[in-house]
């Protein structure tokens, strides 16, 4: 069952919190706090699957001891048993039911389907796992003998269900190493606020448009307008869901001393394919370089078909990874295709407009987006074509309604999908809010003040002011809507 999350935090991580601060001459008491509460959170929504994480955390910090404890050959033999053993609970648990739904209805029902529902987050930790075990195979960190911090680092809460995907040797010096200040905590504060704001305010009103006019699609052809409508609406959903709920895993761990890794970065502003997958979902992106690209040979290769293999393989893996549906696949092959052509033909080298390089990329994501949200590749299909078939009519009533009711959000959308932050610093080199040096005592003598301009003294006391605002608003939002789930939990 796919769960609130945030009632989670908003009922017990006070609680946590308070607690957490309390034991401050403690690492172990604050580490072991994190696990008892990460536990607590998964058992929150999945009660039933809590077996299947600590089977995971215990099975991966016994083969991890055998393989830092073996020698090389024995170390492979168990490396290959660790694989084994996550690569079937992801095979069993996440696409079991979908092969056996295959293969029954290719024998017209004779083949019984084995229905088992998907745990939260396995996608996510069991890749940490993987990266732990090969990682203490290649001796790039040392095997963990504390069981309370290989447990830590596989179930920490703010990143169990939907990531980053932190390697190892990133979290492991921060278990005991990690240093928590008040700078920490009051950036902490903002990135999760800020996420909040993106998934309660833009994701789920994006939402409301994009299941409307899905449901709509359902039902027959649907016009120009009306599709591309819903195609943007899911292009921000899936953003704003997604980093949204990254920003606030980030403030969370920032609240408890910890840096996760960064998962997005402003990937709507890309000029190829290329560069959208190195904005977007980033640690999953570095994940398949270091495990899967890398060792087959990644871009280092002297016959180019084999560099074709590489990127065709990661790609597949990527498709599937992101769920069991051959929309899935299809849509990991058409990023494939396109990365790959980039590569042959040098795209991101090219002189081609800067202007026309984002409209090809944003054209290819929009569509890729449509066919990741369908529930079948027909449904894929019959929806692309009427975002191109103009004998479907370009007006409708439903692009009006939906436009006068969500254009605030929708502007937000475009808004925030921008560098905003960049933009702002780009005014202040210009010397629009630098701050001023003014000598102290004429002629210079090499002392100097800074005084800053009104503007930069009224941002500073409207940011938390802002900061306070937009969590009411989120708040309230929360208590007189309804809740819709993040995206990712089904991953």
């Amino acid at each position: 069952m796919i769960f609130s999350s945030l009632s989670f935090l908003f009922y017990f991580f006070p609680i946590v919190l308070t607690l957490y601060y309390l034991f401050y001459f403690s690492k172990t008491l604050k580490n072991a706090l994190l696990l008892i509460s990460s536990l607590l959170f998964y058992t929150w929504g999945e009660p039933k699957y809590i077996l299947l994480l600590l089977a995971s955390i215990i099975f991966n910090y016994l083969l991890g001891l055998l393989i830092g404890q073996a020698k090389k050959k024995k170390r492979l033999f168990w490396l290959v048993i660790a694989l084994i053993f996550n690569l079937s609970t992801l095979f069993i648990f996440k696409y079991l039911t979908f092969i056996t739904k295959n293969i029954s209805d290719a024998t017209a029902g004779k083949t019984e389907v084995i229905n088992i529902a998907l745990p939260i987050g396995i996608s996510f930790f069991t890749f940490q796992a993987i990266s732990y075990v090969v990682d203490v195979y290649r001796r790039d960190v040392g095997v963990q003998k504390n069981f309370l911090h290989l447990a830590l680092y596989l179930s920490f809460f703010p990143k169990l269900t939907q990531g980053p995907v932190m390697k190892y040797a990133t979290f492991e010096p921060q278990i005991m190493g990690r240093k928590e200040t008040l700078k920490k905590f009051s950036s902490g504060v903002c990135f999760f606020i800020t996420g909040l704001g993106k998934k309660v305010l833009l994701a789920n009103n994006m939402a409301i448009v994009v299941d409307r006019i899905f449901e709509i699609h359902k039902m027959g052809n649907i016009p120009v307008s009306l599709a591309w409508l819903g195609a943007l609406g899911y292009t921000f959903q899936i953003y704003f869901d997604f980093s949204g709920y990254s920003d606030m895993a980030i403030g969370l761990g920032l609240m408890f001393g910890f840096k996760l890794d960064k998962n997005f970065n402003y990937p709507y502003i890309s000029k190829s394919i290329s560069e959208f997958w190195r904005r977007w979902h980033i640690t999953l992106g570095a994940w398949f370089r270091d495990y899967l690209y890398i060792p087959l040979g990644g871009s280092r290769v002297i016959n180019r078909d084999k560099l074709i293999r590489n990127l065709a393989v990661v790609w597949i893996a990527t498709g599937v990874w992101h769920g069991a549906n051959w929309t899935f696949l299809v849509w990991g092959v058409i990023n494939f295709v396109f990365i790959a052509l980039e590569r042959m033909f040098q795209f991101e080298q090219s002189k081609i407009p800067n202007i026309l390089r984002h409209v090809y990329a944003m054209l290819i994501v929009i569509i890729g987006w449509v066919i990741f949200r369908s529930d079948s590749l027909e449904e894929a299909g019959s929806y692309i074509g009427c975002m191109f078939n103009i004998f479907n009519g370009f007006y409708s009533d439903y692009t009006y309604m939906f436009l006068k009711e969500f254009w605030l959000f929708l502007i937000a959308a475009i808004v925030f999908s921008l560098p905003l932050a960049t933009i702002v610093n780009q005014f202040m080199v210009k010397g629009i809010l630098v701050r001023k040096t003014i000598d102290t005592k004429p002629p210079y003598d090499g002392k100097s003040i800074y005084v800053e301009p009104p503007l930069v003294k009224i941002i500073s006391v409207l940011y938390p002011v802002g900061m306070l605002v937009l969590f009411l608003i989120c708040v309230a939002y929360m208590v007189k809507g309804s809740y819709n789930p993040f995206i990712y939990f089904q991953f």
